[in-house]
């Protein structure tokens, strides 16, 4: 249960002092064993907590507890030589990359720790895209030095490799595996060494004489990468002058947050290695919220782009990252405040509901641990309750200077299960239930199926939807009996068709008619559905296109195949005509989608089907099982590489032929394979597939 500390403290946070930052990586890289320990060396917790031992504070959940995964970003604020280091614990799963998109859209850096043996995974490789997307400058921690197997320069390579990284070792390792017992400062040229097994503090001693080439030259490395980011640097490189470590920690930090480099460091933070060095580089390298470009957004009046400096003095605008409904204070909403004094009782305007929201109350979070503050400030991340309308997304700004920031944008779910109470009288506590879970996952979309009157869950993989219904059963008592899941599948046209729709109906009054004519095109694949006109002249009053338009998507979003939604389809309107008296917006949008049903049936529709992609990690030995089983599942096989007495298999499976895929990979490999996959693009299903889709109807 959580808990509040009522300090009232008031936001006079020196900015430049300020490290907003997340924890992002691939599952079990230990993201959360990394923070437990930052908590611990920085005062915040007095006992260092353990995943299997299911006492972390950051994954406070039961169900993260019991899974040792993380399904929700935590935040927690700490500090570090007088720094307020803010944080974030995000998920590594990819059934929960949405919890890392909204983190890294209010982030100023990021942590991206990766294995010490296994290096970039998959999941790596999303995050990394995801703060590229972002512009987020980061720092990589290379975890579990003390693995058999642990090799830190193979890790580096393996950024430049996979990821395109500009990575640049900032230390070095000093043992490895069983004998990793320090690092060594390639910026301070001084080497740090844990004493004995259970050392929880480095001491500073000489650099080892059989490194010593070594480490010249991965300082050379290092100086050479930072000089190409800054001209004087470079001219002081080029003479052969001995560059101050003053002077190149300042270059270094200046390249880091323009993107130009990626410092990497090691450690182990299961053994606590490695975790003050992070702390001290956090504070050195990753930027301020001064460091970053001011935020932009748009007047919601014109339009017009607008800029607000992370400065106290520029009127209040924050953005809302995360929803949370807590039993005890109701809905906690998360936000970033980006300028200006947020204080208590404030009343601020939401744009997009184009009402007022007042604040109730701020809270700092730790946690599950709160601390009522009575104003924050640019730069911080803070939670507020007392807002009723506000959403994952929404800006909120000063109502005399009013601006929509950028919001967050999700992913779409790609798997859907039937869920129903066991008991009639449970109706309205599931409709509760699911409303809430909703409010806080923007991935988890409801509907409900019109012809079994059930509800629907959409969301992003089977253990996303696994771990929405355990919630439903421990935070709302309630039971529901689940379907088999079902496939998102899509539609889309093969070839340019045309039509006409028209609607005329003469009542005793004014009657109704609407005539347009649609041409439908295809597009490629990820293009989505483009609306556009070729009229030209006063055939028909502009204020008719947009009820055709949006006839024609609602057409479009209920398909015509087998009910799912049409995609990658262009829609032109060609033509129309109107009556003086008996037209309107709601005959038109008949017409419109008349048309888009008409043109699309004669279009050669086919179906998509969403294609994974797959990477299996499986002993040498059990290697033509895997690759048997993934042929009997339509699979394209990519690549496959070997690791000492183990294979890496990448390849591309449509999902409707993952379901129980964990089980069967388990049976077939003792229990001794692990895979990752995520949705990778969406492609036309084989004949006989579309066929039975069609056939048996949504």
């Amino acid at each position: 249960m959580a808990t509040t500390v009522a300090s009232k403290a008031t936001s006079k946070i020196d900015l430049a002092k300020i490290r907003n930052i997340g924890f992002i990586a691939h599952i079990d890289a230990g993201k959360t064993t990394v923070s437990e320990r930052v908590l611990f060396f920085t005062g915040m917790t007095h006992k260092i907590g353990n995943i299997d031992d299911g006492t972390t504070v950051m994954d406070f959940m039961d169900l993260e507890r019991e899974r040792g995964i993380t399904i929700a970003s935590a935040a927690t604020a700490t500090e570090w030589k007088n720094h307020q280091v803010n944080i974030i614990d995000t998920p590594g799963h990819v059934d929960f990359t949405a919890e890392v998109e909204r983190s890294l859209r209010v982030l100023d850096g990021g942590v991206v720790i990766i294995d010490a043996v296994a290096g970039v995974q998959p999941q790596s490789e999303t995050v990394w895209r995801q703060a590229e997307r972002y512009s987020v400058p980061r720092m990589v921690f290379v975890n579990k030095m003390d693995r058999a197997g642990a090799d830190f320069l193979k890790a580096v390579e393996s950024l430049t490799r996979r990821l395109g990284a500009n990575a640049v070792p900032i230390q070095l390792p000093i043992g490895a595996e069983t004998d990793f017992h320090g690092m060594i400062d390639l910026v301070e040229m001084k080497a740090w060494v844990y004493e004995s097994a259970d050392a929880v503090e480095a001491v500073e001693t000489p650099i080892p004489a059989d490194m010593a080439d070594e480490v010249a030259a991965y300082r050379a490395n290092l100086v050479e990468k930072v000089s190409e980011t800054d001209e004087d640097l470079l001219m002081a490189y080029l003479s052969d002058e001995e560059i101050p470590n003053e002077v190149l920690a300042t270059a270094l930090r200046t390249a880091t947050i323009h993107l130009k480099v990626t410092p990497v460091m090691c450690g182990t933070a299961l053994k606590h290695r490695g975790i003050q060095p992070l702390l001290d580089a956090i504070v050195d390298y990753l930027p301020s919220p001064l460091d970053v470009p001011a935020v932009q957004g748009t007047d919601p009046a014109d339009g017009s782009e607008l800029v607000r400096q992370p400065s106290v003095d520029d009127p209040v605008s924050v953005l809302i990252f995360k929803v949370v409904s807590d039993q005890h204070v109701g809905r906690l909403i998360y936000i970033r405040v980006y300028s200006g004094i947020l204080e208590t009782g404030a009343t601020l305007y939401n744009p997009r509901t184009r009402n007022r929201e007042r604040i109730g109350r701020l809270l700092r979070m730790h946690a599950d641990r709160r601390e009522e503050i009575s104003s924050a400030g640019p730069g911080e991340i803070v939670t507020v309750i007392g807002l009723k309308d506000a959403r994952t997304g929404d800006t909120l700004a000063a109502n005399n200077n009013r601006i929509v920031l950028e919001s967050i944008e999700f992913p779409e779910p790609v798997l859907s299960v039937a869920v129903e109470p066991k008991t009639r009288s449970d109706q309205d506590k599931m409709d509760v239930a699911l409303n809430r879970l909703a409010d806080e996952d923007p991935t988890l979309r409801l509907s409900t199926d019109e012809e079994t009157a059930q509800v629907v869950l959409a969301g992003m993989g089977e253990l996303h939807l696994d771990v929405i219904v355990e919630r439903m059963r421990r935070e709302f008592g309630l039971d529901v009996n689940v379907g088999n899941p079902r496939v998102a599948y899509r539609e889309t046209v093969t070839r340019i068709s045309e039509a006409q729709g028209r609607l005329v109906r003469q009542t005793g009054g004014h009657g109704q008619f609407g005539d347009c004519t649609l041409r439908l095109e295809p597009l490629p694949v990820g293009a989505g559905v483009v609306f556009e006109s070729e009229i030209t002249g006063s055939t028909l009053p502009r204020e008719y296109y947009r009820p055709i338009e949006q006839g024609a998507r609602e057409a479009a979003a209920n398909g015509v195949l087998a009910g799912y939604p049409v995609t990658d389809i262009k829609i032109v309107l060609t033509d129309g005509s109107y009556h003086e008296v008996d037209s309107s917006e709601m005959a038109f949008n008949v017409a419109g989608s008349m048309a888009f049903k008409s043109a699309a049936q004669r279009a050669g529709m086919a179906i998509l089907e969403p294609i994974m992609k797959l990477e299996v990690i499986t002993p040498s030995e059990f290697l033509g099982d895997v690759l048997a089983d993934l042929n009997s599942r339509r699979s394209q096989i990519q690549n496959m590489v070997g690791q000492n007495e183990t294979q890496v298999l990448n390849a591309f499976v449509p999902l409707a032929e993952t379901f129980r895929y964990a089980t069967d990979l388990r049976s077939r490999t003792t229990g001794r394979a692990s895979f990752v996959m995520s949705l990778d693009h969406y492609d036309k299903a084989p004949r006989h597939i579309a066929d039975n889709i069609a056939g048996s109807g949504k």
